[in-house]
């Protein structure tokens, strides 16, 4: 685990309410989407498409609100898109690599050793795509973050 700042980025992203049972529906659908978008609009993609989740608690029937953003060079006008700055997110950071199968016993590590260390969240999660295999999921690379206080 690793407690860090991620930096503020602009990005084009789209906002979902959701529950944690329903976030398949949404795994590299609206990612191609954003990337077009970006193209379309001649705008440099600046980093690895980022779902936030604000006010997920961990149980799968809860409504949260989703943001899937994709972090770009500058502000742009989109039709399909919104586009905001991201804030930056003082976190708890963990890199998990294979299927996101696999997040729910991820998370079930994680969080215990961040409540061990004293910290209390601020009910933000990220996880960053590093790499999204959908061929072979075990070469997914995902980075983690848990906003704390």
């Amino acid at each position: 685990m690793e407690i860090k700042t991620s930096p503020a980025v602009t990005a084009l992203f789209e906002t979902k309410q959701t529950t944690l049972k329903d976030l398949g529906s949404y795994a590299g659908i609206i990612a191609a989407q954003l990337y077009a978008e970006a193209a379309k609009l001649q705008v440099l993609p600046t980093g690895p498409i980022t779902w936030r989740y604000l006010g997920a608690d961990g149980n799968p029937d809860t409504v949260f609100t989703l943001e899937i953003l994709l972090p770009i060079n500058g502000h742009v006008a989109s039709t399909r898109f919104k586009t905001k700055e991201l804030p930056g997110l003082k976190c708890a950071g963990t890199i998990h690599y294979g299927s996101w199968e696999r997040f729910p016993e991820v998370y079930a590590k994680f969080m215990p050793e961040i409540f061990a260390q004293g910290r209390k969240t601020n009910g933000e999660t990220r996880e960053l795509y590093l790499n999204m295999d959908f061929t072979n999921p075990e070469n997914n690379i995902t980075e983690i973050q848990v906003g704390i206080l």
